[in-house]
């Protein structure tokens, strides 16, 4: 499910952070050359979002040890259908998290300008574990649904299945960045996406929240 969360996700990763992904890739005259530099980026991106989940799970386990891991299952699979409208753009609501992070991008935002060009490995890799602290509501929302997996182990291996989600569109978008920004803009690819993320929501809720028992 996350794999699929990332994929499916993926119509909103290409707007947010598709822009640098292109970046690191025209970095080279030859665009074969930037493609180690953009798997550098991810690998650094995904890994960010792997810390961010075990930081997260660990908050989670403490939480469900208190009792309250209905609670949080339940808040997982309202931001799920939150992230799926937010993905479809029927309601934007997740922007306010956005907004939230942007407290700790204001820090991180020097950092990774610093590091452009990312013209050399070190460069991209560290450009890409600081890029995967953008504020983004997608990226908020897997964190939560991860953070009621019950151990700090199973959220990192969740963000990063999800990590791993968004990974194909974000190669070619740092080949094909037009091509492929304008196929996961069309209506139809973001409405299908978000209905089906809208379902994996529905899905994580318990029995409890469904029912009002």
């Amino acid at each position: 499910m996350a794999i699929l969360i990332g994929l499916l996700g993926a119509t909103h990763c290409v707007g947010m952070c598709g822009g640098i992904a292109a970046s690191v890739s025209m970095s080279q005259d030859d665009s074969r050359r930037g493609i180690p530099l953009v798997i550098a980026y991810n690998i650094g991106r995904i890994s960010s979002y792997a810390v961010a989940g075990a930081l997260i799970g660990l908050l989670g386990y403490q939480l469900s040890s208190g009792g309250v891991g209905i609670l949080l299952r339940t808040l997982a699979g309202v931001l799920l259908i939150l992230m799926g409208l937010y993905v479809a753009q029927w309601w934007q609501i997740l922007t306010r998290l956005e907004r939230a992070g942007g407290v700790l991008w204001r820090y991180l935002r020097p950092l990774a300008s610093r590091l452009l060009p990312a013209d050399t490995l070190p460069k991209a890799l560290l450009l890409g574990g600081l890029w995967g602290w953008l504020p983004c509501g997608l990226v908020y929302s897997t964190l939560i649904w991860s953070s009621a997996a019950g151990h700090w182990y199973d959220s990192a291996l969740l963000m990063i299945g999800f990590g791993l989600g968004t990974l194909p569109a974000m190669l070619t978008t740092g080949v094909l960045a037009q091509q492929v920004r304008a196929l996961m803009q069309r209506k139809g690819v973001r409405r299908g996406a978000g209905m089906l993320i809208i379902l994996f929501g529905v899905y994580t809720l318990p029995l409890s929240a469904l029912t009002g028992h």
